[in-house]
């Protein structure tokens, strides 16, 4: 079995401790994958109205390329059993400017995004109209993703993601489709878990939270900013 490295200087007090932190990893990593089995064995998910969004320009050097609908449908690009994954930007309604925390999660996202690629698709969605939500883009850089507004459609709404006055909130939703191309709701994880759980509930999804958890100081309470 596999044990920490004694690394010149290190006191008995520090092997021991390391080696309790060693235990406590793999109880975690155990438990996530017995979590991530319970995903997996969910039962089958109701049925979704086919949404329409409202699509901009794709890439960073698209120019004016005209809006245009596509349903949800449409955004599947393999045959059933390829899922779509969607991220809620708060962005849009009332919450006028894009939000740091989201940004930095698709930051993220449009380094992996070919990568995700392989196996699923993956798709952003925001309350913001397509211009808008593309200067955002533009300044981020983000060039892998494809980015949607669901315009005038309740798709937020219903899936938890906005409220009936327009408040944005992040959530992070799969979607299946059968062979029949009827589109049903797998799974959706939102930052608040419970009342007293408020920013945790996806944080899973970003790197940066978990770099930070390997240092002494921790993640603390760092917030992310549009501009640093």
């Amino acid at each position: 079995m596999a044990r920490h490295t004694r690394l010149p200087g290190e006191s008995a007090e520090y092997l021991a401790a390391r080696e309790e932190l060693r235990d406590a990893e793999i109880d975690l990593m155990r438990h996530r994958e017995r979590v991530a089995a319970l995903r997996r064995a969910l039962p089958q998910g109701a049925e979704v109205g086919d949404y329409v969004f409202l699509e901009g320009p794709s890439g960073l050097d698209a120019g004016d390329t005209p809006v245009h609908e596509v349903r949800l449908s449409e955004l599947f690009t393999g045959g059933p059993g390829r899922p779509l994954i969607v991220y809620h930007l708060m962005y849009g309604k009332r919450q006028t400017d894009p939000c740091p925390m989201c940004t930095l999660w698709i930051d993220g996202f449009n380094g992996v995004a070919h990568h995700v690629a392989r196996n699923a698709d993956l798709v952003v969605v925001t309350a913001a109209d397509p211009p808008t939500l593309r200067r955002h883009a533009r300044a981020r850089g983000w060039s892998r993703l494809r980015l949607l507004s669901a315009g005038d459609s309740t798709f937020k709404y219903d899936l938890g993601s906005e409220d009936e006055d327009g408040v944005q909130d992040s959530t992070v939703s799969v979607f299946t489709r059968d062979a029949d191309s009827t589109v049903r709701h797998f799974y959706s994880a939102h930052p608040r878990m419970a009342e007293d759980i408020d920013q945790r509930g996806i944080d899973l999804l970003n790197p940066v939270w978990h770099l930070l958890d390997l240092t002494p100081q921790g993640r603390g309470d760092w917030f992310a900013s549009l501009d640093y």
